[in-house]
């Protein structure tokens, strides 16, 4: 309960910002000066709300807070998804482009190999999926989602390679289909990890003796902190190091178009950036735009803070007592977010080909 509380009030802390940032153009505006200062007083808010947080009564706020959980944990696996075929993208193409430049087919090598060995990776997960989270003549739900999901992976591999599609797409390939087929096999991993069934789920484990916390009829408690939770905090920091490191790739973003008469915005900046720094002076860059948008971004770390609950809680529903109660919420959330995420990915390749002018 204490892990809820304080995600409640880190996710409203972000979420007031997320409100109080909606259109800020550029650091013109007084409220960017609030985006990039006031560190005291934000913190003084922040330990303010959490301490706020614990003066709520009980009732019913823990249970209805966990479906906020759940909706924002979805939300923020959808956007894993993103980042992933947004990473997946990038290295595609700037090793085609090494390639390329320096005429040498290391780089192809390299490509080749990383996907012979995402696509291994898979289908060693889908066999100790089997293994260890089926049972014969029971697990049939279980069987289902790998089964499926196995499929549904092969078929966006299938459609990745397609000539028409790879005419739209040059970029598009094998290595991007590999990484969303890892990464659904992950997800499909954590949904059977919260199956609250001890014959289907090895985490279940059965406890005797004093002191014992049951959790559910047949005597049985979920660990809070295991190798699924370890392996998303894992997936959850990397992805949270890819968007400031992307975030920092994009430094024309809302910038005037180069023409040949005079120069772009951007080399503007960065000649005021050479002329401040010889001073020893702070540089500005976001005067004529901002290079990120902040609303996005704090809503972004509101779904990040209900994502670390569900994760720290191992999707743990407060109830009237001190059991764990293990419940099928998790895995449908879990396994409904893999397949909303492989029709992303499979919306990402054919888009082209159904709206050929826009621009993807």
């Amino acid at each position: 309960r204490a892990v809820y509380r304080m995600c409640f009030a880190t996710a409203a802390f972000f979420f007031l910002f997320t409100l109080f940032m909606i259109c800020v153009r550029s650091s013109r505006d007084p409220r960017a000066a609030i985006q990039n200062g006031f560190w005291f007083f934000k913190f003084l808010i922040l330990v303010a709300i959490t301490v706020g947080a614990f003066y709520i009564p009980e009732g019913s706020f823990s249970n209805i807070w966990f479906y906020f959980g759940v909706v924002g944990s979805f939300l923020f696996t959808l956007i894993q998804l993103v980042l992933l075929i947004d990473f997946a993208h990038c290295w595609n193409q700037r090793w085609l482009c090494k390639a390329e430049e320096c005429d040498s087919r290391a780089w192809y090598a390299g490509l080749f190999f990383f996907t012979l060995l995402f696509y291994t990776l898979s289908i060693a997960a889908v066999t100790l999926l089997f293994i260890y989270y089926t049972h014969p003549g029971t697990c049939y739900e279980g069987k289902v989602f790998i089964g499926l999901n196995l499929t549904l992976c092969f078929c966006v591999s299938i459609v990745a390679v397609l000539p028409k599609v790879q005419e739209a797409q040059p970029n598009s390939g094998l290595l991007q289909a590999s990484v969303i087929t890892l990464y659904t096999m992950f997800v499909t991993w954590l949904a059977l990890s919260s199956v609250p069934d001890q014959k289907c789920n090895p985490h279940l484990l059965t406890h005797f003796g004093n002191g014992t916390i049951l959790a559910g009829p047949d005597g049985y408690e979920t660990h809070w902190w295991d190798a699924p939770n370890i392996v998303g905090l894992i997936v959850f920091i990397l992805c949270t190091l890819f968007i400031g490191l992307r975030s920092s790739d994009h430094r024309q973003v809302n910038s005037l178009m180069q023409t040949e008469e005079g120069q772009s915005a951007p080399e503007i900046m960065q000649q005021r950036q050479v002329v401040a720094e010889c001073r020893g002076q702070a540089f500005d860059n976001e005067q004529d735009g901002v290079t990120y948008s902040y609303s996005f971004f704090h809503f972004c770390l509101v779904l990040a803070s209900l994502h670390i609950m569900m994760t720290l809680t191992n999707w743990y529903r407060p109830g009237e007592t001190r059991k764990l109660i293990s419940t099928w919420t998790a895995v449908w959330v879990k396994i409904c977010a893999s397949w909303a995420g492989l029709l992303l990915y499979l919306w990402t390749l054919v888009a082209p080909l159904l709206l050929p002018n826009r621009d993807f």
